[in-house]
């Protein structure tokens, strides 16, 4: 089962994930694995991964760092995934030195389809950007573009589609 979690920032949006999938995890006995996105290049992004660190402790997570080529990630039947999160992903694929700068959304969404047919269930995580009314540089267009079309494929593929508004869960699909 695919499960698209998304929501501003500050929603909520990864608790929520966290604790459906330690849920899944009791109810079915699968193993949990935290697929981290977020390179930690600067002292911001160390504080969100330690602060998510700190979220995860106690929970039983597996934590396998994949920051590009989704596709590549080895996972097994019996595995939970929670992919936190989609927008650190597509920004890695667009913009780090190991990222393939084209094609972006094509190629997180055949690491999606790949992924999802060996795992037992699969949780992604997303940010809702674009409700801001902000005309940005066309770098920053093509980047909302991708994550758009990103999301609307999730939002057919999924099986469950939640959007965390104030930390309350709305389930659309």
């Amino acid at each position: 089962m695919i499960i698209f979690i998304t929501g501003g920032s500050g929603s909520g949006k990864s608790e929520y994930a966290e604790n459906l999938a330690v849920n899944l995890s009791q109810q079915e006995k699968g193993n949990l694995v935290y697929v981290a996105t977020m390179e930690p290049l600067d002292e911001e992004s160390k504080r969100r991964v330690h602060r998510h660190q700190k979220m995860r402790a106690g929970k039983n997570f597996e934590t396998r760092e994949c920051y590009t080529h989704l596709e590549k990630l080895v996972v097994k039947k019996n595995e939970i995934l929670l992919l936190e999160c989609l927008s650190n992903l597509t920004a890695n694929e667009m913009f780090s030195e190991a990222g393939r700068k084209n094609e972006i959304a094509e190629v997180i969404q055949r690491g999606i389809c790949n992924l999802a047919k060996y795992c037992q269930h699969f949780i992604l995580v997303g940010n809702n950007v674009f409700e801001d009314g902000i005309t940005y540089d066309k770098m920053t267009a093509n980047y909302l573009k991708q994550m758009a079309v990103l999301h609307r494929f999730l939002g057919t593929k999924a099986d469950k589609v939640i959007e965390i508004i104030y930390g309350i869960p709305v389930i659309w699909k």
